[in-house]
């Protein structure tokens, strides 16, 4: 294994949530391709086919030569239009031909893994013409496919792997991710403190400080008073924070102590992927 010890982390969790979805697809019937997931305006061809062209691009495949069509309610800005390219391009695949180019896809991407000899601060090909370094791009995809695996989950009705390697990583990016909506989008005011209070497969309980001039920052310490507590299940708080369901939705599923204004906005703002 050649493969950084920083970057193996994110290898395993790709390789346990990607061969999940092959497994998950492999038996469906054609009908069932066509299913609506819980990702905004896609079916379980559609978050494949994202699979697929994304990792594609990792193996520097060239972008498909598409023209989008102008009705797709979903794509509403110029990232969506970027990933609903390798989507749209498959939209008329049949399930053999789906299946077959994930497979082909996963086999190629793990001999690029198990070849890999770049250093994790090695700049590669990110969407929209940017850069990223290797790190953040194997730490996106174990990211992607683990949220992309549980939306197949709850479409195809087979609940898993809810805490899975891919959870774990999901948990660190939407956790970096949570001072920015209770400071900056929620508006949480200057000196105060929100407590977040997860339960489940994967636990954990994080204070959200917003310094005195409106920062926010994370840390694992409770506080003694904080100005909201939100206490929730994983699956609820991932699923939230992935968009796929709004608080009303699942306001049976959350306990909140403490500001109910505050506590409405920091949920308005849950979502942070796009």
């Amino acid at each position: 294994m050649t493969v950084h010890p920083s970057l193996q982390n994110y290898a395993d969790a790709w390789t346990h949530s990607i061969e999940a979805i092959a497994e998950l697809v492999q038996p469906l019937v054609e009908g069932e391709w066509s299913w609506r997931t819980p990702c905004p305006g896609w079916s379980v061809r559609d978050i494949v086919s994202h699979v697929i062209g994304m990792e594609s691009e990792l193996l520097g495949d060239p972008r498909p030569i598409h023209s989008l069509p102008r009705d797709l309610y979903h794509v509403q800005s110029e990232f969506a239009r970027y990933m609903e390219m390798q989507v749209d391009v498959r939209r008329h695949h049949t399930a053999p031909e789906m299946t077959s180019e994930l497979e082909y896809t996963i086999i190629r991407r793990n001999r690029q893994i198990r070849n890999e000899t770049r250093s994790p601060d090695t700049m590669v090909r990110a969407p929209l013409g940017k850069e990223q370094t290797l790190e953040a791009a194997w730490r996106g995809r174990a990211f992607d496919v683990w949220a992309h695996e549980q939306d197949l989950r709850t479409t195809l009705n087979k609940p898993g792997n809810l805490d899975s390697p891919g959870a774990l990583i999901a948990r660190d990016a939407l956790l970096d991710a949570l001072p920015k909506v209770v400071a900056k989008d929620a508006g949480a005011p200057p000196n105060s403190a929100v407590v977040i209070d997860v339960s489940g497969p994967v636990e954990f309980l994080r204070t959200v400080r917003v310094n005195a001039e409106g920062r926010g920052s994370i840390d694992g310490s409770p506080s003694l008073g904080p100005l909201v507590t939100l206490a929730m299940d994983w699956e609820t708080y991932f699923r939230l924070a992935f968009g796929r369901v709004r608080a009303t939705a699942v306001a049976d599923r959350i306990k909140i102590d403490g500001d109910d204004e505050l506590a409405t906005a920091i949920l308005r703002e849950f979502a942070v992927t796009r």
